[in-house]
């Protein structure tokens, strides 16, 4: 899953980025508002962490922003204010929680987790079957024909990115950016070489395959 962070304290920001990457989340951060919205428009992610006192456009305007382009991706905000007024008008302007600073990491990481739990009952079934393979995006468990399958963080990450674009080619870039937030020219071979092992996992023992290459462009994930 990909998570947008706005906050303009770089060493908040760079210390949030490495705590949601080791947990497993795909991250791109913004240090003020106007990258952030940019980013918010233009991007597709599964929730927004925002500060609202930011340089160019503050928290609340981006909230107000994104909300009427109709996006729905949970917004969790952080802030200094922490007075009831402040976290009320935080939420009425459409945020969907709201953590003072300073916080724990292992509160906002549980609200992050729980803001996606939300998002999934509300979106999407948190199971995803294909063929004989079920995949629970709230528990990460992956099984086929029965067959719990163990799978890493990232190849989890990859799976995951391939169902939600079920039946349609992906090319190796923009699984790059948005698996590993790298730039693919740099690390072409990264992404072959994760496919590969996820379709040992996935495919590797079973007559009908499910991950398969797009000669020259990229994969799919379908049954055939």
């Amino acid at each position: 899953m990909k998570i947008l962070i706005v906050e303009d304290e770089i060493k908040l920001g760079n210390y949030l980025k490495q705590g949601l990457n080791e947990a497993g989340f795909v991250v791109d951060t913004a240090v003020d508002g106007l990258d952030g919205q940019h980013l918010a428009l233009t991007e597709k992610y599964d929730l927004i962490i925002l500060d609202i006192m930011l340089p160019f456009i503050d928290g609340l305007k981006l909230i107000q922003t994104i909300r009427e382009e109709n996006i729905a991706t949970p917004i969790l905000l952080l802030s200094a204010l922490d007075k009831t007024q402040d976290k009320v008008k935080g939420l009425d302007t459409g945020a969907d929680d709201y953590l003072a600073k300073p916080f724990d990491f292992a509160e906002l990481l549980a609200r992050v987790r729980s803001l996606l739990r939300r998002k999934g009952k509300e979106i999407k079934q948190p199971n995803i079957e294909i063929g004989d393979l079920s995949v629970d995006l709230i528990k990460r468990v992956v099984s086929r024909n029965g067959k719990k399958i163990d799978l890493t963080n990232k190849e989890f990450l990859l799976l995951e990115f391939l169902l939600s674009y079920k039946g349609e080619v992906v090319t190796r870039s923009l699984i790059a950016s948005n698996v590993w937030d790298i730039n693919f020219d740099s690390d072409r071979n990264v992404i072959d070489t994760m496919v590969k092992r996820l379709r040992s996992k996935i495919d590797c023992g079973f007559e009908k395959k499910l991950i398969h290459t797009v000669r020259g462009i990229g994969y799919i994930l379908e049954l055939r």
